[in-house]
């Protein structure tokens, strides 16, 4: 009963994450359309997007990463037991979580002004000001996220899921601003910054709100010394995990802006890159992410309670991440076969009309997502993968693997930036991320012993099914002319995705797919 009780609860969870996701995802792909019709694929792209990268990236580590992989667990453990002392570790976590990301800020901030005030370049300065405005954000998102893990521990997923959707909102209404107003695109870089702060606050206001009754917060710590020092334990080994994973997103962003940060050269070789080239990288990886944040990290998100709360019962986890691996492949593997095969008409919807990318940032636009789309069912195996094994309370394992892909994809970076310029990134992760995904399941299999009899044949089932997805969807694409404006394009993607989804959905419902059963009634 209480297994099957976990079950339901994932495939549950899952769904209102993922349709709470999904809304918020549908405000970002709004909010690209509006501001890729403001910068474009050019320095002030490049210059946004990586200004807007750097909180996220701390978002990453400290909010939904490794504070929240080593805080969870614990916290669900305590309240089990002893909720009043669950509260004050979680008091204690919070206020830590502030003044460490309070003092990053201080620090960080003090070097971009340093560099603000030695540079010459104005290309540079106006990057490195996008910098100092967005930062900022980083401790009120990074709040905003392990409050929302809370949140989920006391099974409220709704407000961190939709906590985006105010980001979005206060962005749109920036860029919406900037047009009527028409400022240049370097202003509207500025006030669409600064919006991002006014949206920090609501969020983090929001969440805590949705938290009044259910967390008892205070500044007496008596009693959790010890537990906190086990969260340290287990977050330094994650952190240093997943920040080998940030630094590989970090180094993306370095190597496309090296031509504004850096120089035209690279230890005196031109550079493959320019000042396109994050603005490009930038925004196409938002379309990937579309369905990796939808319903990837939504299965991973519901699973980790119930992974924590069945860790000691081995039948039960092992059958509880039997379940979420195949819900994340049943999402992510039609997903990457899909978006391989429309990315021209997609990229060409998004980024063109009205302004936007030029015709070769569409032709190099489509390049980069044709790499990240193979490893989008990588990337949410992984997210699950990961989180199986912080239940278990092996930091280790995956801070080991973590440090081996990140020589992996450096090294992928370095030698495939020459040939195939910011697409080499994506093909780089993507390659990397598979590679991840394949060792981290082995070294889980041999952990827990088995992985569940039943999950390589419904594995090779919906492989099957994503390829008859693909060849469906290849057949209206071959029958529908070539495009040349954007209504042409805008069809063609109709067209395709509407088959692909209904051919995907309509095999699952003849064939009695488990997996689509699950997500549709929950068990």
């Amino acid at each position: 009963m209480a297994e099957a009780e976990h079950h339901n609860t994932i495939a549950r969870d899952t769904r209102t994450v993922a349709l709470v996701t999904l809304l918020s995802r549908v405000f970002g792909l709004a909010r690209d359309l509006v501001t890729v019709r403001i910068f474009g694929d050019t320095l002030v792209g490049s210059a946004f997007a990586a200004a807007f990268a750097i909180p996220n990236l701390f978002r990453r580590l400290f909010g939904e990463g490794a504070l929240s992989a080593a805080f969870i667990p614990k916290y669900t453990k305590l309240a089990q037991h002893d909720p009043a002392l669950a509260d004050r570790y979680a008091s204690l976590i919070l206020a830590s979580l502030v003044g460490v990301t309070t003092t990053l800020l201080v620090l960080i901030e003090a070097v971009v002004l340093a560099l603000m005030a030695l540079t010459d370049d104005p290309s540079r300065a106006f990057s490195l000001e996008l910098v100092a405005i967005v930062l900022p954000f980083m401790p009120m998102i990074c709040t905003t996220a392990i409050l929302g893990g809370l949140l989920q521990i006391h099974g409220r997923f709704f407000p961190s899921a939709a906590a985006p959707i105010i980001l979005n909102c206060c962005i749109i209404a920036a860029a919406l601003l900037a047009i009527i107003l028409n400022l240049s695109p370097e202003r509207a870089a500025v006030w669409i910054g600064a919006s991002t702060l006014i949206a920090g606050g609501l969020q983090l206001a929001w969440v805590a709100a949705e938290l009044r009754g259910k967390v008892r917060w205070g500044r007496a710590f008596h009693g959790v010394a010890s537990h906190a020092r086990e969260t340290m334990v287990t977050f330094l080994p994650v952190l240093i995990g997943l920040g080998t994973l940030q630094l590989n997103a970090l180094a993306d962003t370095i190597i496309a802006m090296w031509p504004t940060w850096v120089g035209p050269t690279f230890f005196g070789h031109p550079v493959p890159m320019d000042e396109a080239s994050n603005a490009v990288l930038g925004y196409t990886q938002r379309l990937y992410q579309f369905p990796l944040g939808v319903f990837g990290i939504a299965v991973a998100t519901a699973a980790f309670p119930a992974l924590a709360r069945t860790a000691s019962t081995p039948k039960a986890f092992t059958s509880t991440i039997a379940r979420g691996l195949r819900l994340s492949l049943f999402i992510g593997l039609p997903a990457s076969v899909g978006l391989l095969l429309v990315r021209q008409d997609l990229v060409a919807v998004m980024f063109s009309g009205g302004g936007g990318f030029s015709e070769r940032g569409l032709h190099r636009a489509s390049a980069v997502l044709a790499g990240y789309a193979i490893g989008v069912f990588a990337y949410s195996l992984n997210h699950l993968l990961s989180r199986a094994f912080y239940a278990l309370g092996d930091t280790r394992t995956p801070m080991r693997l973590s440090l081996a892909m990140v020589f992996l994809n450096i090294t992928g970076n370095l030698i495939l930036i020459w040939p195939l310029r910011e697409a080499g990134l994506a093909w780089s992760t993507a390659a990397t991320a598979i590679v991840q995904t394949s060792l981290l399941a082995w070294m889980l299999r041999r952990k827990i012993g088995s992985l569940g009899a039943a999950i390589i044949p419904a594995m090779a089932r919906t492989a099957v099914l994503a390829l008859l997805m693909g060849l469906v969807t290849w057949l209206v694409l071959a029958l529908i002319p070539e495009a040349e404006q954007w209504k042409g394009h805008a069809l063609r993607l109709v067209a395709s995705v509407g088959a692909g989804m209904l051919t995907y959905a309509g095999l699952a419902l003849v064939l009695r797919v488990p997996e689509g059963h699950w997500l549709v009634r929950g068990s």
